[in-house]
């Protein structure tokens, strides 16, 4: 898949989750609802919030650091973009339960960290594996 089918897909993937959450907050009632209204709204929101960040942040990473392979980019800010959704959505749930404390926040990032952290280590640690595997067979 070449770079500009990747953002038009993605982008039009974006807009329709926008679109979709847009048409559960005008209908939902969070009063009345059961729980797969609030399953759909957290849906939906962790979905646009994914295809944004994305794209914003593979914006960023390739016009800011022209380095990196276009590949490298992509997963990078997606697997961000994919963190950083689950830390909003993470934190509206905790708001929605009244759990909502510094601590809880502060443990939810100290979790992403962690994680962030063992998928750069574990991408590290299989190009160098890749690498070796490489040497043997040369």
């Amino acid at each position: 898949m070449s770079l500009r089918s990747y953002l038009i897909i993605m982008i039009l993937a974006t807009l329709l989750c926008c679109v979709a959450f847009g048409v559960i907050v005008q209908t939902v009632n969070p009063e009345v609802t059961n729980s797969v209204g609030f399953l759909l709204f957290y849906l939906s929101l962790f979905l646009a919030i994914v295809g944004m960040s994305a794209i914003v942040g593979f914006v960023v990473r390739f016009i800011g650091l022209r380095h990196e392979l276009v590949l490298d980019s992509v997963i990078s800010a997606f697997r961000q973009s994919f963190l950083f959704a689950f830390f909003i959505i993470a934190t509206l749930f905790l708001l929605a339960s009244n759990l909502f404390s510094w601590l809880n926040v502060g443990l939810l990032i100290i979790s992403l960290s962690v994680a962030e952290f063992f998928l750069l280590s574990y991408k590290v640690n299989h190009k160098l594996a890749i690498k070796n595997q490489e040497k043997l067979v040369n």
